[in-house]
């Protein structure tokens, strides 16, 4: 059963993916979000995708309560949390009907937030924190699991929405499509006819046990506070509470990812969690992918980049020394990657899938160079046997 959960979790993000292009951290980021019961934010101008996902999601999200509203300057409470009770008012009881309100959804989407007036503030922040909200002076216990959050801005300081702001967790700005070829894809409407898979309820809720339950080593736990000491040195103070919240989104990424712990490397997600204003983003992603790196990371990028360039490389250059050269530099590849298994066995499962890759690409490489080679041979000497083979 888990692992047809953990299967359909990764079907989901390949078809938002394909469907929603050059949205990649985005989709991770609210599948993160469901996962680990927080909360997002997504700023970027208008026309890019921001209302879609969160629409998407809540479609594949079978079983949820789903509530969504644009706010202005001008939204009444009673439009966000539900009109006041008539019969209760004849009655002196100051009481909300909340049916079809945020107050009971488990999915929220909430169009330029920001726009949030006083009136609507403080039982928005209560409510998405506390995850309560005060009808009638009772404290009533909500089944909110996440607010997705879209502004075309940042809010301006002195509007008072530094709380408001500081509710949402994780943070991604987005921009309009860059890549030529994505863009004409998006004019086409590649993707759009996507089948989208789906998931309970139940199932959803079984997949936010199961990251709640992923183990983080003591490694992970140093190098936040590594991070933590490099920020503070910058002038940059996330609070405690945000680096305690922090560990769920990195459970939530490892279970995205399909493994049972979470990595050094999974951390870099918390460059859209640990900056406090805009122009803090660009130290706070650079320090975290500094700590991030780790050096088995690093020289399995390295192998596989280089595995890559001398596989392609036969595909320019058709001459046996050319093929021999390839066979011969992917075969150190190999040998590199069986000598780093050994050396850092805590690593084995990254180290062991790029090891199959790479032995699959020189299995390839051989098959490509060798079968002309032997006919060529048997042609030019004909009834003489390769020694070829025997090597």
């Amino acid at each position: 059963m888990t692992i047809t959960h953990l299967t359909k979790l990764e079907e989901i993000r390949q078809a938002l993916n394909a469907k929603y292009l050059e949205r990649e951290n985005e989709v991770e980021g609210i599948l993160v979000a469901l996962l680990s019961r927080q909360h997002m934010l997504m700023i970027g101008p208008a026309g890019t995708a921001k209302s879609a996902l969160a629409i998407e999601v809540a479609k594949i999200v079978q079983g949820t309560e789903y509530f969504q509203w644009l706010l202005t300057r001008f939204s009444t409470p009673e439009e966000v949390f539900g009109p006041l009770s008539l019969k209760d008012l004849e009655k002196g009881i100051y009481k909300r009907n909340t049916r079809t309100k945020m107050p009971e959804a488990n999915l929220v989407f909430l169009d330029e937030i920001f726009k949030a007036n006083p009136a609507i503030l403080n039982s928005l922040l209560t409510l998405i924190n506390e995850r309560i909200f005060y009808n009638n002076g009772t404290p009533v216990k909500v089944p909110l699991l996440s607010v997705i959050g879209a502004s075309n801005e940042y809010p301006e300081e002195g509007e008072g929405l530094e709380a408001l702001f500081d509710r949402f967790l994780l943070r991604f700005e987005l921009d309009y499509i860059a890549n030529e070829t994505n863009f004409v894809s998006m004019l086409k409407g590649t993707g759009q006819n996507t089948v989208m898979p789906s998931m309970t309820m139940g199932e959803l809720l079984q997949l936010q046990f199961l990251a709640d339950i992923v183990p983080i080593p003591d490694d992970v736990y140093e190098k936040l506070s590594e991070i933590r000491n490099e920020l503070r040195d910058e002038g940059i103070r996330p609070s405690d509470r945000r680096f305690k919240q922090s560990l769920s989104i990195l459970q939530a990424k490892a279970l995205i990812n399909q493994r049972q712990v979470v990595k050094v490397s999974d951390i870099v997600i918390l460059e859209n969690v640990l900056w406090e204003t805009v122009d803090q983003k660009d130290t706070v992603s650079s320090i975290i992918r500094n700590h991030t790196h780790d050096a088995v990371t690093q020289i399995l990028s390295s192998i596989q980049y280089e595995a890559n360039e001398v596989f392609y490389s036969i595909v320019q250059d058709h001459t046996p020394e050319a093929g021999m050269e390839a066979a011969h530099k992917m075969k150190a590849l190999v040998a590199d990657l069986n000598k780093l298994k050994s050396d850092y066995h805590s690593r084995n499962a990254d180290i062991a899938k790029l090891l199959d890759k790479v032995t699959s690409m020189e299995h390839e490489i051989l098959n490509k160079i060798l079968e002309p080679w032997y006919f060529e041979s048997r042609t030019e000497k004909k009834g003489s046997t390769s020694t070829f083979f025997k090597m």
